[in-house]
């Protein structure tokens, strides 16, 4: 931006100031004279510059009250004030509020340059880290947030009220729902928000390297540790740390994960600093963590300790009324990206979607509405654009042995979804006599979405604890 700046340059000595003006038009700047605090305000009016330089001491209007006057209607602004008079304690005022920077006489135009090099990079800067946010926020709208159903309803007004707080919340729901999305609406409605995001995939990580990830190491800890390197926690100082698929964590890094969430400190990989950490973690899975507690694959203590405020994403199928709006939401974004813009969905595209189960959740739809965008022609999604692979509306059953057996006959049958969807509960219920905890990881789902479909179908479940 600095090449063919407009800038506007305030003194009272006006020969001095044309003479800086043509040196920097030698270097690409419009630069512009004001003689007067007065004539500065004019200017600004008139000329709309992208940056103001001005002398401090002026007859009436001084540069700090020029200051003042200008940043009270254009706060983004920058001004940088040059004086022969100024000492620190003048700059640090002028600083605080507000003045981007504060040059002493002599000055050379090759500094002036450098600094307003330096001014309009950081503003480019700050501009589009406000932009990705925003299109970060639009996006959490779009696709985690997006829905009219009673499911999401709740879901929003969970997020809005956790967000205001700093409690660490434990997202559950199925693969595909939008979890990360759901921490990044936490993030960005939080008073972290300035803050850094950082995210880390418990599962993508080998095992050997997640302790190294997540806290660093020091320079020489192993062989190949040339140079000190901050873990996730370091970088998240401030912000926020997502930690998605936490089922996967090792046990051994458990241990140091819930000494860190009660302590707040840890140490680098090969050091003994303890460092502080300012850190909201937000963690993230689909796996029933109940059944590993019980099983012995995740400390219970972190179980409790990270489920502070567990927040459940619902999956597509029990908030089927919002198919329909993400689908054309998903087409529209679709439709820019490839040239094809969707201006409606026909009705026999409509009653495709709602008729699908969607067991990939939300990605799904948005993969196939995609596909069906890049495929088909015209400004109307069809039904024969879409592309929609066989599924069920309840998560593979783990075994494949006894208890895929009842899976697959009741799929065979010609029942209404909703009595295939209840008898599938009962009979897993049944076999399980009543034992939550199993019948979720035999349906392949979590025991709170287990819950969930109990209260829906009104299943009574005393009589199956009785079962011998």
């Amino acid at each position: 931006m600095s090449k063919k700046a407009n800038l506007l340059i305030v003194d009272d000595d006006r020969t001095q100031a044309e003479t800086l003006a043509r040196v920097l038009g030698l270097d690409g700047y419009d630069a512009a004279v004001a003689v007067s605090g007065k004539d500065a305000l004019e200017a600004v009016r008139a000329r709309q510059p992208d940056l103001v330089l001005t002398d401090l001491k002026m007859p009436g209007m001084d540069g700090m009250e020029l200051f003042r006057r200008l940043h009270a209607n254009l706060p983004e602004l920058p001004v940088v004030i040059v004086t022969a008079h100024g000492t620190i304690e003048t700059a640090i005022e002028a600083v605080k509020e507000g003045v981007v920077d504060f040059i002493q006489k002599p000055v050379y135009a090759e500094e002036l340059v450098h600094r307003f090099e330096k001014i309009f990079r950081q503003r480019e800067l700050a501009s589009e880290n406000a932009e990705l946010k925003k299109r970060l926020l639009h996006r959490d709208r779009g696709d985690a947030m997006y829905g009219t159903s009673p499911a999401m309803e709740n879901l929003r007004g969970q997020i809005a009220r956790v967000a205001r707080t700093d409690a660490t919340v434990l997202i559950l729901g199925e693969s595909g729902t939008g979890k990360e999305l759901v921490a990044d609406a936490i993030h960005y409605g939080s008073s972290r928000r300035d803050g850094p995001i950082i995210k880390l995939n418990c599962a993508a990580i080998p095992e050997n390297l997640l302790e190294d990830e997540l806290f660093g190491h020091e320079r020489g800890a192993y062989t190949g540790a040339d140079s000190r390197r901050r873990g996730r926690f370091e970088l998240a100082h401030g912000g926020t740390l997502f930690l998605d698929e936490i089922g996967e964590l090792p046990l051994g890094l458990q241990v140091k994960l819930l000494r860190l969430l009660q302590e707040r400190t840890f140490e680098r990989l090969g050091g003994s600093e303890s460092i502080k950490s300012d850190v909201r973690v937000i963690c993230a899975t689909n796996r029933d963590l109940e059944s590993q507690v019980v099983a012995g694959q995740f400390r219970e203590d972190l179980y409790y300790r990270i489920n502070v405020v567990p927040l459940e994403v619902p999956p597509l199928r029990d908030r089927a009324e919002d198919v329909i709006v993400l689908a054309r939401h998903f087409a529209r974004e679709a439709g820019v990206r490839n040239g094809r813009p969707i201006e409606t969905l026909a009705p026999d595209a409509v009653q495709r979607l709602r008729a699908h189960r969607w067991p990939g959740n939300v990605r799904e739809l948005r993969n196939a509405v995609e596909r069906a965008v890049i495929m088909g022609s015209g400004d109307t999604l069809l039904a024969s654009d879409l592309s929609l692979a066989g599924g069920r509306s309840v998560a593979q059953p783990v075994s494949e042995d006894q208890d895929g057996r009842l899976v697959r006959q009741l799929m065979n049958s010609e029942i209404p979804f909703e009595d295939f969807e209840r008898e599938l509960l009962v009979r897993a219920l049944k076999r399980t006599r009543g034992n939550q905890s199993r019948a979720a990881r035999m349906l392949g789902m979590t025991r709170r979405t287990l819950q969930y479909r109990i209260d829906k179908f009104d299943i009574d479940t005393a009589p199956m604890r009785q079962l011998q």
